[in-house]
């Protein structure tokens, strides 16, 4: 049975729907109802796990690594034309580097009603492989996620010098091959040579690996064990301190909505 029953020009023919990081049991419940009951899906195979697609191995398959934006929506129309129900399949969460506006645009134009079914990002699958706390009291209250400009390019004012400025924990996408000038940017921004940082390569995937190493040695730990793409960098001292602030929260002399004082 279909989730949708509005009318017929009301459908929900679309669905953009988050992977999550990696492991095929990191998606969510909706996700993988949504593939389950799915008659196309368009999946980047680039970064998608494969193993996501038995969740609909009834399903008409299409990889978007081989295809340009307009074969895509060529897919999606001749679908929607035939009455079946599409899922678009992207890494991660759909709306960090996801490519889906341009998507939806084009869906809009078209009168073609979608949603968007949010996943697991690989900074948080990262965050749960190396048991971080992003946000840790006294040390960093703040998680950037950018990259660094390449084929696609990053405004003046969200550049890498710029954000390490803030001293706030950051997680760099899309940046492995560029890491020698990502230490160099990170430094002229403010991060000492020793800063903790880490490279997570497929986070939350069997073939996962994780180094911890410091900014200054980013590109000499990517080298030193082979990785050249599809990993993430984070940055900051919550990922080796112990001289963080308990949480006010929860201390015993802080009053909540549910809970008085102790002393």
């Amino acid at each position: 049975m279909k989730l949708n029953n509005l009318d017929e020009k009301d459908k929900i023919w679309v669905h953009f729907v988050g992977a999550g990081c990696g492991a095929k049991d990191l998606i969510t419940v909706r996700g993988a109802r949504l593939l389950e009951q799915a008659d196309v899906v368009i999946y980047a195979g680039s970064l998608v796990n494969p193993e996501l697609l038995e969740y609909c191995p009834e399903a008409e398959i299409h990889n978007s690594a081989y295809m340009t934006l307009e074969e895509v929506l060529d897919v999606i129309y001749q679908a929607v034309d035939e009455k079946k129900q599409v899922v678009r399949l992207h890494t991660g969460d759909p709306s960090v580097y996801g490519a889906i506006r341009e998507q939806m645009d084009a869906l809009d134009l078209k009168g073609i009603h979608y949603e968007t079914c949010p996943g697991v990002s690989a900074c948080f699958g990262a965050a749960a492989s190396l048991d971080l706390e992003f946000t840790l009291p006294g040390i960093s209250q703040s998680l950037i996620i950018t990259r660094m400009a390449g084929k696609t390019d990053v405004p003046e004012l969200e550049s890498i010098e710029r954000f390490a400025s803030h001293q706030a924990t950051m997680a760099i996408y899309l940046s492995t091959s560029m890491l020698d000038k990502l230490s160099e940017k990170l430094m002229a921004g403010g991060y000492p040579a020793d800063t903790p940082a880490a490279i997570v390569y497929k986070a939350s995937w069997p073939e996962e690996e994780k180094y911890l190493t410091t900014v200054s040695r980013l590109d000499e730990t990517a080298k030193a064990h082979g990785i050249t793409k599809t990993a993430l960098i984070l940055v900051g001292d919550v990922i080796q301190t112990s001289s963080y602030e308990k949480s006010r929260l929860y201390a015993d002399d802080f009053s909540t909505e549910y809970r008085g004082a102790k002393k």
